[in-house]
């Protein structure tokens, strides 16, 4: 039986990182950005339809993800038509990965999680969450960013307290040691309710 595990926290919270200690525990990662990333790359399958309402963002064939970042911060309204072509990629991108991966966890790397509504879609939710001060030195040391663009990414999201809150497991990304550690736990939680099921 596979067990579904959504993994979400706000922005430079660590989830990369923790995706990668699920991963080298032997659970598949499925990256929500990534899937992101290959239908704006060439010959990716947001391309055409991009450069129907935004032909200024399509490039030589490939979405210009700076570009696309510009105009949202202009005009946020354009956020939502984007999002109509990007949401029913990932969705069925997503379906496939669990129809064709046989590992006994599955992992599911989604900043939006909660702000899209596919908590009920897992079998439980982890969380990744550090100190709002960690938070903001790890994302604006990031090439390209700035204050301004994070406190539009934070407004979009849930507070990392209320995606804490509504989570079942929370993993703290201080510290290597303390990620490994709750990853582990989690890991030893979910084979025992394999188990039990």
């Amino acid at each position: 039986m596979k067990f579904l595990l959504g993994l979400t926290g706000s922005i430079g919270m660590g989830k990369s990182t923790t995706a990668a200690l699920f991963s080298a525990r032997g659970c598949a990662i499925w990256d929500a950005d990534k899937i992101v990333h290959e239908a704006y790359s060439a010959g990716g399958l947001a391309v055409i339809q991009m450069s129907k309402i935004l032909p200024e963002v399509v490039k030589s064939g490939t979405v210009d993800r700076k570009k696309l970042k510009e105009i949202v911060l202009e005009n946020p309204k354009k956020l939502a038509q984007i999002e109509s072509i990007i949401h029913p990629l990932v969705k069925r991108d997503r379906e496939n990965f669990i129809e064709t991966n046989t590992s006994k966890i599955l992992v599911f790397d989604i900043p939006l999680l909660f702000e899209l509504g596919t908590q009920t879609k897992f079998d439980a939710v982890a969380c990744v969450t550090i100190s709002s001060k960690i938070q903001e030195e790890r994302v604006l040391s990031r090439s390209g960013m700035t204050k301004k663009h994070l406190d539009v990414i934070i407004s979009k999201q849930l507070s990392s307290a209320e995606k804490v809150a509504r989570s079942d497991y929370v993993i703290d990304t201080t510290s290597m040691k303390s990620a490994e550690l709750c990853v582990e736990n989690i890991l030893r939680d979910i084979e025992e309710r394999q188990k039990n099921a």
